[in-house]
């Protein structure tokens, strides 16, 4: 028995080793979205962007119209080609010709979050690779090409979205998307079962796996949650009363899983002060986004090595107004707000990308106001 013991412990053991290895190799990533409407009707979409296994070295980048994209697939195969029709601002990573979120002069905003374990992409067929289009390329195909949501949807209707292996990761990326157009419509799109699935999102709140329909049921088992604080209460002749504010708000989950932040996500952004002018709701988009900031060593995938230099698994925070044509941003190393104006750039101007990187340096602006003596 002693024996049977012993090697039942060991089995044990390695099985736990083995789970531990699997999640720890798993990229950590906990991006959040969320949109706000000012009383003026601009509207404002926020995102996070968690990556917590290595830096994406993203770059701010401006799209000039004319310029032209090529697909590129697997085993140094080309796709679907394209010439951009519209200038867009956005964000890349991994210092490559790809962009993870990003709004047009239009006012259309595409944004990339990760989607493990659910997108699954259609097989490569050689006989259309003219029409194939990598995951990664989505982003910038339909920013690009489109004003509307009604021109996404045809967009997507002429490529036929595949996979392609990513070095960095050692897979195809595995992500879905969500577009808003400036009147306040969105949709999030996520390809599933080798197929182009699309949601209509009302609600304008979007965070990672499972699939999007999934989230919006889940939401149900929250229909208690409320702004308004919790009555006082008389037991036996005791008044109890609660002991602060939020009350209305027990039971709202608190953990960096997508399902929980996803249903934080709608909790805030349904129950977010008024704000008059898209600048007055981008400072409530940023403040609601705070809560969050997930630090590094809190979702697993992180490693000593791969994560040096890095100061948050939050890499860098964007808000969009659709309305002033304005983009916002701060990073893991620089919490001042920086802003892009998009209707002060010649986007007929540039004939190649122009990069911009996000922190000039890699620290926090600090304004010293200690009196002298």
């Amino acid at each position: 028995m002693a024996t049977l013991s012993t090697h039942t412990h060991r089995i044990a053991r390695t099985v736990a080793l083995i789970v531990v290895l699997q999640v720890a190799c798993r990229p950590a990533a906990g991006c959040t979205g969320i949109t706000l409407t000012a009383e003026d009707g601009a509207v404002v979409f926020g995102r996070t962007l968690e990556w917590g296994t290595f830096d994406l070295e993203s770059r701010l980048v401006i799209v000039p119209r004319g310029y032209e994209y090529t697909s590129h697939l697997e085993n140094g195969q080309t796709g679907f080609s394209w010439k951009t029709i519209y200038g867009a601002v956005g964000i890349d990573g991994l210092e490559k010709d790809l962009l993870v979120d990003g709004m047009n002069e239009k006012g259309l905003l595409v944004n990339v979050f990760y989607h493990p374990g659910f997108a699954e992409y259609a097989p490569f067929d050689p006989a259309e690779a003219h029409k194939s289009i990598n995951s990664l390329d989505v982003c910038q195909y339909l920013l690009t090409t489109c004003s509307t949501l009604d021109e996404v949807h045809e967009a997507l209707d002429k490529v036929r979205v595949v996979g392609v292996l990513e070095p960095s990761i050692g897979i195809p990326a595995p992500i879905h998307l969500i577009a808003t157009e400036p009147s306040g419509k969105a949709i999030v799109i996520e390809f599933l079962k080798g197929k182009v699935v699309v949601y209509d999102a009302p609600l304008g709140c979007v965070t990672n796996s499972p699939t999007y329909d999934w989230h919006v049921t889940n939401l149900r088992n929250y229909l208690n949650l409320s702004p308004v604080a919790l009555p006082s209460k008389e037991i036996e002749e005791m008044d109890f009363a609660p002991l602060g504010g939020g009350s209305g708000m027990i039971g709202l989950p608190g953990d960096f899983t997508p399902p929980s932040r996803f249903v934080r996500a709608v909790a805030f952004s349904q129950t977010a002060r008024p704000t008059a002018t898209g600048n007055e709701t981008k400072y409530e988009v940023f403040r609601i986004l705070d809560n969050f900031n997930v630090p590094l060593g809190a979702a697993e995938g992180e490693g000593d090595t791969a994560t040096k230099g890095m100061r948050s698994s939050t890499i860098w925070t964007t808000v969009y107004d659709t309305k002033n044509r304005t983009m916002q941003y701060h990073t893991m190393h620089n919490r001042r707000v920086r802003q892009v104006d998009l209707e002060s750039i010649d986007f007929e101007k540039p004939s190649k990308l122009l990069y911009i990187p996000l922190d000039r340096e890699k620290r926090q602006d600090v304004q010293h106001i200690t009196p002298l003596p």
